[in-house]
């Protein structure tokens, strides 16, 4: 009989590397890292994909543990019961303990046309098919980008960089979590570029066609490629296997990172909800909620009690075409300070921003255990109290 623990993390993004390299620290253990790709997709660098100046692709070699066994496959579903997965391609892999690390990706647009004539950039094939796209459509061709979160923005700069007519269509604010001057810096580096930036509550989509955008206030917008960056979806391989999830479907945990249906699962990533709060999502937030899953589990092995999930989210950062960007530093209860960077040194410190996710989970391979991260011990705990309060207060 084998006295070894075995690990399945299912999924290799940001989430599931660094669970899976910091599972390494004990000799006992032995991980399979499942993910549907034979390489690591950096998704901060898919809107440089779009515009040809980043292929956004890492080999595994490069930042996942030597002692990792990646297994290139797709998980149909979790058999908790008989704690082993369900291969796509056919087959099962067995667990003692699996992290949940799916991620995300676009939803369903529910927009009347959005499905069939707009182009999603929040896969690695999404933004391989809309380059393809955009290299077959004359660079004097309207182009329309649809949300104004840091992916519509930094894919509507891109595209303006190469001298495109892009239009931004917000449906609501630029970027809400950024500081208003921030913001009007934004605006102001997206008009440089020639950006046409439609914000406000009349600026929903209400239909998409193969050759027009129309808007809630009745205006109809010539785009010969509408790319739509609106929302979030994430797999439901949980839903599917009959574990309990949120509204969105990510997975629900508790604290710890654990399901609140198995203890042997864990979740991290995008597709997390501890205590059905989940913490906004970001690369810098996968790879520490992945550290810490891999946390739960080594304390579990070793007999020990789990700690609660503790982590800030210090900044948000914008690339704005090649020449300029915004650094967003953030208060401990997610709100942004006046304080930012901009111009070059906002681009330095977003390039600098991409390269460390890809240093943190390589330095991990190597030296397991090795990665820490900002912790907050007040907002979050407060939220919590707050949110418990006000369901005893709704109930009395």
């Amino acid at each position: 009989m084998s006295n070894k623990y075995e690990i399945v993390v299912i999924g290799g993004g940001y989430a599931g590397v660094m669970a899976a390299n910091r599972l390494t620290q004990r000799a006992d253990v032995t991980v399979t890292l499942i993910n549907p790709r034979p390489a690591f997709v950096p998704r901060l660098r898919l809107h440089q994909l779009v515009s040809e100046t980043h292929d956004a692709v890492v080999d595994y070699q490069n930042i996942l543990a030597e002692s990792v066994r990646l297994v290139v496959d797709s998980v149909t579903r979790i058999d908790a019961a008989e704690r082993r997965v369900i291969l796509a391609e056919g087959g099962t892999v067995g667990y003692d303990y699996l992290i949940y690390a799916v991620g995300s990706g676009s939803s369903a647009p529910r927009v009347p046309g959005a499905a069939e004539f707009a182009y999603p950039v929040a896969t690695l094939e999404a933004a391989q098919r809309l380059r393809s796209v955009l290299l077959d459509t004359p660079k004097t061709a309207a182009v329309t980008v649809i949300g104004g979160g840091p992916t519509g923005i930094e894919t509507a700069a891109e595209l303006a960089d190469q001298g495109r007519p892009v239009t931004l269509v917000c449906g609501g604010a630029l970027v809400p979590y950024l500081h208003p001057k921030a913001r009007r810096t934004a605006r102001k580096y997206l008009a440089e570029l020639g950006v046409t930036v439609i914000e406000g509550s009349d600026s929903a989509v209400t239909a998409v066609t193969a050759e027009a955008v129309e808007l809630g206030d009745g205006r109809t917008m010539a785009s010969a490629v509408t790319v739509w960056t609106a929302g979030f979806g994430v797999p439901d391989l949980a839903s599917r296997s009959g574990l309990s999830t949120d509204a969105a479907g990510r997975l629900l945990t508790d604290e710890t990172l654990t399901s609140v249906d198995d203890e042997r699962i864990v979740a991290a990533g995008d597709s997390s909800a501890p205590s059905d709060l989940p913490f906004r999502m970001s690369a810098y937030v996968a790879y520490c909620l992945g550290a810490h899953a891999a946390d739960t589990l080594l304390h579990r092995i070793a007999g020990e009690q789990p700690a609660p999930v503790d982590l800030s989210f210090p900044a948000m950062c914008l690339s704005l075409g090649r020449d300029a960007g915004i650094y967003q530093l953030g208060h401990k209860d997610e709100t942004a300070m006046r304080l930012y960077f901009s111009g070059f040194a906002g681009k330095k410190l977003k390039e600098f921003a991409c390269e460390a996710g890809i240093k943190h989970l390589a330095t991990e391979a190597r030296k397991p255990g090795s990665h820490h991260w900002f912790k907050d011990g007040k907002h979050r705990p407060a939220l919590l109290r707050a949110r418990r309060d006000n369901a005893a207060a709704s109930v009395a």
